[in-house]
């Protein structure tokens, strides 16, 4: 019997896992669609290194709906078309191409969390645990049936970095595992409308990345988390200029809500109910980690002192 083959449009440490989790399966991937790394993402091996390695063909995709992307596609049959993290909406035509199916990857138990970011948007939101998830692809997006879908516990201080190694791992094993049921037919093929309510979010802008003193210490610390390093940090506006806040941690010591304090320990920043414990702080483009540096760089920020 031949291998399936398909079309590959992915991006991402995630993308690059569920590749990897295709090829384990014996999939023949006859095209990788992907986009160019960026500086700022250095942190991840991109699925194009991967593909180039086993000799698959790599298309830098900046507008994939073009027609000539169409023609080419078409003209491969492919067995299947998948899409691992892609950041293009594919359009309905494409979809019905492969032989067996056109299927996405989502980094979220859906339906919930449907749409961009939902490693981020689920630590903004303290979610206790999240998941990935395969399904097929509709015009709509995150809409089709489910045909695999992994849980995965969210630790208190879990980052989205350390959340998408994690979404990266299960992705790969959950792709690997589906591919036989895919190829005979005997996967399952869950209707997302039982599995209750959906929830949507948007792609995340920097403004939502923005602290606020009267959040309560819970929710500044999610924020936080949700995009510490290597993610561009939250942040705090001050009278003076901006302050990112790339760790901070929750802490029983008080501080006085909208003001800071250095203490033996290290400088505070007080919230709603609560405070946090500044570990990096970054301001001017410069890591700032000795509390005396903290606390003289938020005075000159003209952050109020308790």
């Amino acid at each position: 019997m031949s291998k399936p083959t398909a079309v590959v449009c992915a991006y991402s440490s995630v993308g690059t896992a569920a590749l990897e989790g295709l090829l384990e399966a014996g999939v023949e991937v006859s095209a990788l669609y992907t986009y160019a790394q960026g500086p700022d993402e250095l942190w991840f091996t991109p699925p194009a290194v991967l593909a180039a390695a086993q000799g698959i063909p790599v298309t830098m995709a900046p507008a994939f709906n073009d027609d000539a992307v169409y023609a080419a596609i078409r003209a491969l049959q492919p067995d299947f078309l998948f899409s691992f993290y892609f950041r293009e909406m594919i359009q309905a035509r494409f979809l019905d191409l492969p032989r067996l199916g056109a299927y996405n990857l989502h980094g979220s138990l859906l339906p919930k969390y449907r749409g961009r970011a939902p490693i981020n948007w689920v630590l903004v939101k303290g979610e206790p645990e999240t998941g990935v998830t395969l399904h097929a692809m509709t015009p709509k997006p995150d809409d089709g049936f489910i045909v695999a879908q992994t849980r995965l516990p969210i630790a208190w201080d879990e980052t989205a970095l350390s959340l998408t190694d994690k979404a990266a791992a299960a992705g790969r094993d959950l792709v690997r595992d589906a591919i036989p049921g895919l190829v005979d037919g005997s996967c399952q093929r869950i209707d997302q409308k039982t599995l209750g309510p959906s929830t949507y979010f948007g792609g995340r802008k920097p403004a939502d990345s923005r602290l606020d003193f009267a959040m309560t210490a819970a929710e500044a610390f999610n924020q936080i988390r949700a995009v510490a390093d290597p993610w561009p940090n939250a942040f705090l506006e001050t009278p003076l200029g901006t302050a990112k806040i790339a760790w901070a941690l929750p802490t029983a010591e008080p501080c006085p809500q909208g003001r800071f304090r250095l203490t033996q320990e290290g400088v505070l920043l007080g919230f709603s109910g609560g405070a946090l414990r500044l570990h990096t702080l970054k301001v001017r483009g410069l890591r700032v980690e000795r509390p005396t540096d903290q606390a003289a760089a938020l005075r000159e920020l003209g952050l109020a002192e308790a």
